[in-house]
């Protein structure tokens, strides 16, 4: 399982640099906005018993708002990266709460809050510079890795046991020790400050963290484990980009301060 993993991480991976550093940037921007919309087809798995007309009218509803998002942007990308953060801000709280019932409508209401400032967050950071998306990504795999080897090796209190009985806090700790160690790298490499995105890298790591949390929560919601096939031991898109999309929208309103958009 592990060998399986490892492999089909390094092909998305190699993918993934040939789409940021080697495709022209339109088609760069036009890939993230195909990975958002099958993220869109497998969050309407989570729809009104997954019936077919029902899963293709709501990739069609965040095509659309993708589409007229993607041309509004600069103007818009601020109002909905900071309606962003309050969202995951009341997921965050959603998950202590849980389980609750979880209407319908609200159900394609939150699929929208996750995948249309995930749109705009990856555009944004892409546009910055290639690298900048990139390191916000290795942040995320990192303290994903990290938790999950220290999860494997030292874990015993859990974490969210009613919606992720694997995550521990001890895979929680161990994925920031990883993260702030992949920040030091870089701050030393790119020479910026220590003091502001060490922290601001650990702030992302633990956002990620809800990101997980709350897609697994609508997964349980509507009995499914894997929201998909596409990446064998991996599950499917949302599996892998559902961290991306709340610490994203961080890394995307953070460039300024941070230094990471110099």
């Amino acid at each position: 399982m592990l060998k399986q993993r490892i492999v089909t991480a390094l092909i998305a991976l190699a993918v993934l640099l040939l789409v940021m550093f080697v495709l022209p940037a339109n088609a760069a921007k036009a890939f993230i906005g195909l990975l958002v919309l099958g993220g869109a087809w497998e969050w309407s798995a989570f729809l009104g018993g997954a019936r077919p007309l029902v899963r293709a009218g709501y990739v069609l509803l965040i095509a659309v708002l993708v589409l007229f998002t993607g041309l509004a942007l600069p103007v818009v990308t601020e109002p909905i990266l900071f309606a962003s953060l309050v969202w995951w801000l009341l997921a965050l709280i959603w998950t202590f709460r849980f389980p609750t019932p979880i209407p319908e409508p609200l159900r394609w209401l939150c699929g929208a809050f996750v995948l249309l400032p995930l749109f705009v967050a990856l555009v944004t950071l892409y546009t910055a510079n290639p690298v900048t998306l990139l390191f916000a990504l290795i942040i995320v795999w990192a303290a994903d890795v990290g938790a999950y080897f220290s999860g494997k090796r030292f874990g015993r209190v859990k974490l969210a046991p009613e919606i992720s009985p694997g995550k521990t806090w001890e895979g929680v700790l161990g994925g920031l020790v990883v993260v702030s160690l992949v920040a030091i790298a870089f701050v030393t490499y790119r020479d910026l400050s220590y003091a502001v995105l060490v922290p601001f890298c650990m702030a992302a790591a633990a956002l990620s963290i809800v990101g997980d949390l709350t897609v697994s929560m609508f997964k349980r919601t509507a009995g499914v484990k894997d929201s998909g096939a596409l990446f064998p031991g991996h599950g499917g898109i949302l599996d892998r980009i559902d961290s991306v999309s709340a610490a994203a929208p961080l890394f995307a309103l953070g460039l300024a301060w941070t230094g990471l958009g110099q």
